[in-house]
């Protein structure tokens, strides 16, 4: 395959890219933001959880480790 055609061949593929954003259902700004806000809290419940897990375990490992 020569260079036009390769070039050819990218110039379709960032064609049918722009096309298919076309066809993208965009959220609205209310929506995004409300998203980021569930995400967010998601990810703080996530890490405290997950940090009480670990403080746990580290505890019942020191105590397996003492006796």
């Amino acid at each position: 395959m020569d260079f036009k055609g390769k070039l050819d061949k990218v110039k379709e593929y960032f064609r049918e890219v722009y096309l298919e954003t076309k066809r993208v259902t965009w959220p609205s700004k209310n929506d995004a933001i409300k998203g980021t806000y569930i995400v967010l809290i998601t990810v703080v419940i996530a890490s405290i959880f997950l940090g009480i897990v670990d403080v746990g375990l580290a505890k019942i490992i020191q105590v397996l480790l003492r006796g």
